[in-house]
């Protein structure tokens, strides 16, 4: 594609995504940042970007070598990041944006302000409202979006000259010198990440939301691909973590979505959950695990048997979360008998309708 068919958003966010890549912390709330600091600054101007970038990309001193380094490689090289960043500057999308009368480095400073703007406002909408060019955007903020991972401790110490006093290896050591003192010795136990499950449901009443979901998913397994499993929920159970171990996130949901064979049909969760504990649960996948349940509780079977596969698998695992769209919209009531029958056994029930109530999963997610 050509260089200027990019936007100056695209580019500022790959810049972002590039300083994340060599080692920053950069969260999608700095990405932002970011773009609307460039937004109110010269385009055209690199110490503009630099320090707009050092700014809001940057969270500790020891970033900013890290830094100074992607950005002279980013737009250093051949000066062709620089001159695509000035080519587009005029052209920030603006038939999304309804702006095409702003000219100049002013309008294109108001462009970006606007989307900007405009993607603060998508984080709060609802997914299943979004027209195709709002969901390409979702599509690009889900690339941004950070995973935090839910850790837990292990048994066996390793030595570490910052942790506590190993009372057991000092007193070796000693017996080892005749009783003589010495140095003490030191230990931690390492953190390793803890195993997650993520259960989706495909029904037809979840189909404006599974396919955030699933990218939702995705990028859990991208971060983690070996300590994450995904299975879809319908009339069947449906194990999808292959599929979406395929980097490119639209080629992993096409496979996913050919390997579901139950999509938008019926639900009968009960009786998926059992087979589901009967299969995996049982095995070493879900003990110990965090489990993530996203679905509208719409159960076509007996909810008395979904609540008892709910408890059932609340004993093997460490918590579940349920992720019910309709749990952060005004007015809502939890008066379904399914969900009725599985709430006293979540330990964790909210919103899956939004980017941000994704954002606020993922963090009840990695503290659990």
């Amino acid at each position: 594609m050509p260089a200027a068919e990019h936007s100056a958003e695209e580019i500022l966010l790959a810049f972002a995504a590039a300083v994340r890549a060599a080692g920053v912390k950069v969260t999608a709330d700095r990405a932002r940042s970011f773009v609307d600091a460039v937004s109110r600054l010269a385009l055209d101007h690199r110490t503009d970007v630099f320090w707009a970038g050092r700014a809001t990309l940057c969270a500790a001193p020891e970033d900013l070598p890290t830094y100074q380094r992607t950005f002279e490689a980013w737009f250093e090289i051949g000066h062709s990041a620089a001159q695509r960043l000035e080519a587009s500057a005029t052209s920030v999308s603006a038939a999304a944006l309804d702006n095409d009368d702003d000219d100049g480095p002013e309008g294109s400073r108001n462009q970006l302000r606007a989307l900007a703007s405009r993607r603060e406002r998508l984080r709060h909408r609802d997914v299943a409202t979004l027209d195709e060019a709002e969901r390409a955007l979702l599509h690009r903020m889900f690339e941004e979006l950070p995973v935090r991972l839910p850790t837990r401790q292990t048994r066996r110490k390793r030595l570490d000259r910052h942790g506590d006093v190993d009372r057991v290896r000092t007193l070796r050591d000693q017996l080892r010198r005749g009783g003589e003192p010495g140095p003490l010795r030191r230990a931690r136990a390492p953190r390793k990440l803890r195993r997650m499950v993520w259960l989706i449901d495909v029904s037809g009443s979840m189909a404006p939301y599974a396919d955030s979901l699933l990218r939702l998913a995705h990028r859990v397994v991208e971060a983690a691909p070996r300590q994450v499993e995904v299975f879809t929920l319908g009339t069947r159970l449906t194990r999808v973590t292959s599929a979406l171990r395929v980097p490119d996130a639209e080629n992993a949901l096409a496979l996913a979505g050919r390997a579901v064979p139950d999509w938008s049909g019926g639900t009968r969760l009960g009786e998926v959950l059992l087979a589901f504990n009967d299969r995996w649960g049982q095995r070493v996948v879900a003990r110990g695990a965090v489990v993530v349940i996203a679905s509208d509780g719409w159960e076509r079977g007996d909810p008395a048997l979904l609540g008892r596969q709910t408890e059932r698998l609340h004993h093997l695992a460490r918590c579940i979360i349920w992720a019910n769209p309709h749990r952060g919209k005004a007015g809502y009531e939890p008066i379904q008998q399914g969900i009725r029958a599985v709430l006293p056994h979540v330990d964790f029930f909210i919103g899956g309708h939004s980017m941000q109530s994704f954002e606020e999963l993922l963090d009840v997610v990695a503290n659990a």
